[in-house]
């Protein structure tokens, strides 16, 4: 009897070692399943700030080329000036207060006042090739802020696009 019992006492240990072990096997394994999740996790995410930073890179450096071409077209577009408005037109065109007034006023966005006055029409010392350079100026300027703004709508359109559903519509 004493020999039954002890196979049977060895038997149920070798089952409770088995359990045991498959226990522990399926935590390793549920443990190691999390840990991949958590890797897969993590590298999906650098992959995303690669991606931002590949393209902040191509936005950065197009943004910073196309402003540098606007602004060398813009000097050499001042520099034509005297060509474009030679000394004779300079010498016989003047330009008076009240445009000069005006212009200010369209730069600063400020109100005119409601009429204009008797010395609005004297002239104002300014030669029409100085308001040439103003004026080639000031669009050289907005041109570089619309590409500074182009810049900037690219950078939100690859920052704000959902990943890889193919949609090209608005998020």
């Amino acid at each position: 009897m004493s020999s039954l019992l002890t196979k049977l006492l060895v038997a149920l240990g070798l089952c409770a070692s088995v359990w045991r072990y498959y226990a522990y096997t399926q935590h390793q394994i549920t443990a190691a399943r999390a840990d991949a999740a958590a890797e897969v996790t993590r590298a999906n995410d650098l992959a995303g700030q690669l991606k931002a930073a590949k393209a902040d890179t191509r936005i950065v450096t197009h943004y910073v080329d196309r402003v540098r071409t606007v602004t060398e077209r813009g000097a050499t577009i001042v520099q034509k000036v005297p060509v474009y408005v030679p000394q004779t037109v300079v010498a016989g065109c003047t330009v008076n207060r009240g445009f000069v007034r005006l212009l200010d006023a369209a730069a600063t966005s400020v109100d005119l006042p409601a009429a204009a006055s008797a010395a609005d029409a004297s002239a104002a010392g300014i030669g029409l090739d100085a308001v040439a350079g103003s004026v080639v100026g000031n669009y050289t300027q907005a041109n570089a802020t619309r590409e500074q703004l182009i810049a900037l709508q690219a950078w939100v359109r690859a920052h704000s696009a959902p990943a890889s559903t193919g949609s090209t519509g608005p998020p």
